[in-house]
């Protein structure tokens, strides 16, 4: 399953195909990281953490630009046609040795394509810059959508909270505060979901936990902390090992 790119990303951040924090180097499109000051095997060689990072990328996602184009339709906004010809474009073939490739199609269609996909490029720059207009108007702060970490079912739009319905459903659902117990798990999925996003700010990002630690921190939100953990991992906000020994923050 292809990881969601936050919203929080940069242009830069998409080039390198990864993020850093205080801590570590992050693959934008897997679990992959690598530890800042370690030092990591490269066939004969030792590299530093970030180096170790571009070569993973190399080696299990082919490069940031494959990488990019396997977010697929829903990811990238292009279509499968599209997506296909990028991939010929950026390997460098002409049109005559893609003509095949595309089943035949010829080279005119071939040359539309290169013409459509310039004017997408175009377009993106202006959307970019609408887009950060109207974050920067006097719109209503509480129409803007929360960003969810993690989540695995990210783009499905019954997800999208806005932070006046994140404030709402928190209220609502911890009566004592959003450090204290909930009143009740909610039912509706997308409650679960803010409920879930509130939680997990009561771990450390940057540490891994014992599956007692766990349920300590969640027995400070639900007695039934067993079904809350298995809801946090199934969502996809704590990763784990396969023998439950450790979780992180994902």
């Amino acid at each position: 399953m292809n990881h969601r790119i936050p919203d929080s990303a940069s242009l830069e951040q998409l080039f390198a195909g990864y993020t850093s924090t205080t801590k570590a180097f992050e693959c934008m499109f897997c679990d992959a990281s690598t530890k800042k000051g370690h030092v990591y095997q490269l066939g004969t060689d030792l590299v530093e953490a970030e180096i170790a990072l571009k070569s993973h990328i190399e080696a299990v996602h082919g490069s940031t630009f494959h990488a990019l184009l396997a977010l697929g339709k829903k990811g990238t906004g292009l279509s499968d046609t599209q997506r296909t010809l990028l991939g010929y474009f950026f390997d460098g073939l002409p049109d005559r040795e893609i003509q095949p490739l595309a089943g035949g199609v010829s080279l005119s269609t071939i040359r539309n394509h290169r013409f459509v996909l310039r004017e997408k490029a175009r377009q993106a720059k202006v959307f970019l810059a609408l887009m950060a207009l109207l974050e920067s108007s006097h719109q209503d702060p509480g129409s803007r959508f929360i960003e969810i970490p993690g989540l695995k079912s990210a783009d499905d739009e019954r997800f999208a909270i806005t932070r006046a319905e994140f404030r709402k459903i928190i209220r609502t659902t911890f009566p004592e505060g959003s450090d204290g117990k909930m009143s009740r798990f909610p039912r509706k999925q997308k409650h679960k979901v803010a409920v879930m996003v509130e939680i997990l700010k009561r771990f450390d990002a940057t540490k891994r936990y014992t599956q007692r630690e766990v349920n300590e921190i969640l027995a400070t939100a639900s007695e039934d902390y067993t079904t809350l953990c298995r809801y946090m991992v199934d969502y996809g906000f704590l990763g784990r090992t396969r023998d439950g020994a450790e979780y992180w923050v994902q």
